[in-house]
């Protein structure tokens, strides 16, 4: 069976998880929440008293010792299902900071092509279609008005229970986006080839459905 890469990249808010899950679930692909693995080791940073900046060898070190298993929405770290307490904000926000980190990145680059070999697939997150899997057969962009990514992550975050304002979202949506933007490997852009989707007015719904039409007329799935 070939393999079959489908990346959507873009910023926190923008609806990338939900639109990733269901387009995989549309085509009978598996699917990649590659945030959720450095959210995975943030949380098993955080445990193990280490902070964000801990010495590059030190961090490659302790990523080799770490057990992350990821299969659709669940996430486990050394055979425990940590799947809701990495979406805590902390854990986010650790996460993004991280992610700047060279040996960080070299470690989930790795560990996600490793995953990849043999599968039929749909990732998410800010590099995939650039510097994970710059060959994949289907890029896309997703992407929405900062207000409105404000907006759905203050609902998401509400209807989990956390107790947080409006503006405190705001704030670390747009500390998150100037680090992802800005950041010295890897940052957020859109990939050359890839196909610009703004949500700002769109359903899921509407997203999912465009996505899995571009995908049939290009590689007849």
């Amino acid at each position: 069976m070939d393999s079959v890469v489908i990346t959507i990249d873009g910023p926190a808010g923008a609806g990338k998880t939900t639109a990733a899950r269901r387009l995989a679930e549309r085509l009978g692909l598996e699917y990649l929440d590659t945030g959720a693995g450095y959210r995975v080791a943030a949380l098993a940073m955080q445990h193990a008293g280490l902070t964000p900046a801990t010495a590059d060898a030190t961090l490659a070190d302790f990523l080799r010792t770490l057990t992350i298993e990821l299969q659709g929405t669940t996430a486990r770290l050394n055979g425990n299902d940590v799947s809701q307490a990495i979406r805590a904000p902390a854990v986010s926000q650790w996460a993004s900071q991280i992610a700047e980190r060279p040996a960080v990145r070299e470690f989930f680059k790795s560990w996600q092509r490793g995953w990849a070999q043999g599968r039929r697939f749909v990732t998410e997150g800010r590099d995939q279609g650039t510097a994970v899997f710059p060959h994949a057969g289907c890029k896309f962009y997703l992407e929405a008005d900062p207000e409105e990514r404000v907006d759905r992550r203050f609902r998401e975050l509400c209807g989990r229970g956390q107790e947080i304002s409006r503006a405190d979202v705001r704030a670390q949506q747009q500390e998150r986006d100037q680090r992802d933007m800005t950041r010295a490997i890897d940052r957020l852009e859109p990939a050359a080839d890839a196909v610009r989707v703004n949500s700002t007015h769109m359903t899921i719904d509407d997203v999912v459905d465009f996505m899995a039409r571009h995908i049939r007329e290009r590689l007849g799935l």
